[in-house]
């Protein structure tokens, strides 16, 4: 049996509901859709490989690079080298390195994916010289070795230790990953 009482409240309370219930869906809509794009770091027409103009070098592995015919700068990290942190001995020496190479100028991106911080991986290539090696070959960042192999770069790496090159000239080195586990990041401005 239904009362004209509890009719009334009920309908109360789906005229009070309903315009907040439509505003939590929009809401839920719209949040989620900007999840979804905001997860595309590279634009679908920037498959491999693209070129760009390298904006900016935060550190000797590290680039703000705007891709031709784009708006907006994307964030690389060099995939196969690992650079010392820029307040690390030798992070300065390797991001002006960087800075030597590429900054201003036109480069070419191979992307391989993006890293847990949502920066895409890709190797740098300038004028045919792959940028990735000439900074391990010149003893300003270290080979990247990866879980299964020692990676590219390895090579190059001991060529550089063996000529006491950039970081190999002091005694022991510290890899950025070990700097990092003692004295956490570098803020860079």
């Amino acid at each position: 049996m239904h009362s004209p009482i509890m009719s009334e409240a009920f309908e109360q309370r789906v005229r009070y509901l309903m315009p907040r219930l439509r505003s939590l869906v929009m809401a839920s809509v719209w949040g989620f859709s900007a999840f979804v794009f905001a997860q595309e770091v590279v634009p679908k027409d920037l498959t491999p490989p693209w070129t760009g103009w390298v904006s900016w070098v935060a550190d000797g592995d590290t680039l703000l690079v705007l891709p031709d015919q784009a708006h907006e700068a994307v964030k690389l990290r060099i995939q196969g080298i690992d650079a010392p942190e820029r307040c690390q001995s030798g992070g300065e020496a390797s991001r002006n390195a960087m800075i030597d190479w590429v900054h201003h100028k036109t480069v070419l991106v191979t992307p391989h994916g993006t890293d847990t911080y949502g920066r895409v991986l890709g190797r740098v290539d300038i004028g045919g010289r792959d940028v990735d090696a000439e900074m391990v070959n010149a003893g300003m960042a270290w080979a990247y070795s990866f879980r299964t192999s020692a990676g590219p770069y390895a090579a190059l790496e001991r060529q550089a230790r063996r000529q006491k090159k950039g970081l190999f000239a002091q005694a022991q080195p510290m890899t950025p990953k070990v700097f990092r586990q003692f004295h956490g990041s570098c803020q860079t401005p």
